[in-house]
């Protein structure tokens, strides 16, 4: 406001004014009317203008605010994304390794089951030939009784009924060890 009242004392000396009071009054009315309005709709202008700042400003300081809550979120979701993937990989690492060592596991139990067929039916063949061999002595055995029974009918009755009681008790111990060798095979009776 100083500098304006410089400039009007300056603008007055240049001027011609009048001589009396009143005609200086009303001269300076009409300078001060004109110079004003153009301030007054400057600084209208200008209030509005800051007014309008004030409200881009005020929006522009809440947006970014929300942009800095949204970009914190976002590394925060990115943070635990980062976790989530980091044990998803040593997760499928650690099933990987399970899975390998359950194939292993898998076919060295296969290794074992063959090897135990095996023995069993290795067992199963001694025990078979075993049993063969005795079940043909002992039935050789009774051919041979009865061959000489058969002769022995002839001449002799007393020894006759002694030998029939042995080749009866040869026929029931030749039952007993195919009784034993069916349960050593595990083999139960025909049903």
């Amino acid at each position: 406001m100083q500098d304006l009242a410089r400039i009007h004392e300056r603008a007055l000396t240049v001027l011609k004014l009048p001589n009396n009071r009143h005609g200086r009054i009303k001269q300076a009315e009409i300078f001060f009317a004109e110079a004003t309005i153009p301030i007054m709709e400057t600084h209208g202008a200008a209030r509005k203008g800051k007014i309008e700042v004030a409200t881009l400003n005020e929006t522009l300081s809440r947006r970014t605010a929300e942009l800095t809550a949204t970009n914190r979120q976002l590394q925060q979701g990115i943070a635990r994304h980062k976790v989530k993937e980091a044990a998803f990989k040593k997760n499928e690492k650690a099933h990987d390794k399970c899975l390998r060592e359950a194939l292993e596991l898998q076919k060295q139990l296969r290794q074992l089951t063959h090897q135990a067929m095996t023995a069993q039916e290795v067992e199963r063949k001694t025990i078979s030939l075993e049993l063969q061999n005795e079940i043909a002595q002992t039935l050789l055995g009774i051919n041979v009784q009865l061959l000489s029974l058969k002769e022995e009918s002839r001449s002799n009755t007393k020894g006759f009924k002694n030998r029939i009681a042995e080749t009866q008790h040869s026929v029931v111990n030749l039952a007993k060890s195919v009784r034993r060798f069916a349960r050593e095979l595990d083999i139960g009776p025909p049903a």
